[in-house]
C-alpha cells in the first residue's frame, strides 16, 4: 500500500454536506453520488456510501437499467430534463412515487455531467 493512500476500496467517504442530510437520503455532492449513512447539518461531515443498492422513493416509471436522476431538492426521479444523473434502477416500477431498488453511480464520471437540458 502506498503511504499516501487514503481509501483502499472507496466504498464510502466523508464529505462536507452542502445542505442538511438525513441517514438513508440520496446525496449528490459534486461528481459523487451515494446514500447518506449518517445525518448531518450543512457544513458538517456526512458519510456517503457509494456502492450497493437501496430502496428509495423514485418519481415516475422505471425499467431495469434505466438511469435515475436527482432533483435540486434531493428527491429521485425518472425524469432527465433539468436534473442530474444519480444512479440506475435495479428493478422496474410503475408510475407515481414509490420505493424502488436503485444503485448510486458512486464516483462514476457520468455523475459529473451537468443537469440535462
Amino acid at each position: 500500500m502506498a503511504l499516501n493512500q487514503r481509501y483502499t476500496h472507496f466504498r464510502h467517504i466523508a464529505l462536507t454536506a452542502d445542505k442538511a442530510y438525513t441517514s438513508g437520503a440520496p446525496v449528490r455532492i459534486g461528481a459523487i453520488a451515494g446514500v447518506a449513512q449518517t445525518s448531518a447539518a450543512e457544513g458538517e461531515k456526512v458519510t456517503v456510501w457509494l456502492d450497493g443498492s437501496y430502496d428509495l422513493p423514485v418519481a415516475g416509471a422505471l425499467t431495469e437499467g434505466q438511469p435515475v436522476y436527482i432533483k435540486a431538492d434531493g428527491t429521485l426521479t425518472a425524469t432527465a430534463s433539468g436534473n442530474y444523473p444519480w444512479g440506475v434502477a435495479v428493478v422496474a416500477k410503475g408510475t407515481g412515487t414509490a420505493p424502488s431498488e436503485v444503485a448510486p453511480y458512486g464516483h462514476n464520471p457520468a455523475v459529473a455531467v451537468a443537469a440535462t437540458a
